[in-house]
């Protein structure tokens, strides 16, 4: 199979680690993987402020770097759905979130690592309501939780019990900007849940997610480390 790596703007510009733990991750799965260089932002901040016509140049951009492929995996949930939902059809390749990648396609049974921590599994909204990558607790059925899932096969890792599981941190993504203090207030009781819970390392699957959570954290010098879920997976340690 034909797999392309996107890796978002902001993980590309901020988070490089986060990209290259992705692509050994999958390479680790014996997956031939390749990324397409020309490929640049989706487009996604447009179309959340409501301008989705001046994203439509890096749509089609994004279709000529991607359409050749079977399957297209990024770690980030916004960015995988914006793209599912706004750019590629049933006629084009499938793009996964890269924990979705790892259990549905991939069918992953062992990671083979060791994570000694206490760890808080932050829920992003596009993943968990957008992707299913989780049930959500306001709905009701057969309890998943795909990311939850393998972080659990990872040796010695402890995973902690939120008070609210699947609480938004108030990122949003422009919504930070245009609602900075709503935002800010929802970040800190996210992050006053995880530190009351005892959590080591705060993880996620969206790594905009955990950029808004780490900002905050480091306002108030809390040693709490934060993650990108790609990371623990491919065995790194918290620095």
């Amino acid at each position: 199979m034909k797999v392309a790596l996107f890796i978002p703007c902001y993980v590309d510009q901020f988070y490089p680690e986060v990209g290259i733990a992705s692509l050994e991750l999958l390479e680790k799965y014996g997956v031939e993987v390749e990324y397409p260089h020309g490929q640049t932002c989706c487009g996604q901040p447009m179309a959340n402020s409501g301008y989705q016509r001046y994203g439509d140049d890096a749509a089609e951009l994004f279709t000529k770097n991607f359409g050749a492929y079977d399957y297209i995996v990024a770690p980030s949930g916004s960015c995988t759905l914006h793209v599912k939902e706004h750019i590629l059809d049933d006629s084009g390749p499938q793009i996964f979130e890269l924990c979705e990648f790892l259990t549905d396609i991939l069918k992953v049974e062992e990671v083979g690592v060791s994570f000694p921590f206490k760890v808080g599994i932050h829920a992003s909204c596009h993943g968990l309501r957008g992707l299913r990558l989780a049930k959500a607790s306001e709905i009701v059925g057969e309890d998943f939780n795909k990311p939850k899932s393998l972080l659990e096969k990872i040796k010695d890792i402890e995973l902690v019990e939120l008070q609210r599981q699947d609480e938004c941190c108030g990122f949003g993504g422009t919504f930070a900007v245009s609602e900075e203090a709503v935002s800010v207030r929802m970040g800190q009781d996210r992050l006053a849940d995880h530190i009351q819970s005892g959590v080591e390392v705060i993880t996620s699957a969206d790594m905009s997610c955990l950029m808004h959570l780490a900002g905050l954290s480091s306002r108030t010098q809390s040693p709490i480390k934060i993650m990108h879920i790609a990371q623990i997976l491919n065995g790194s340690q918290p620095s």
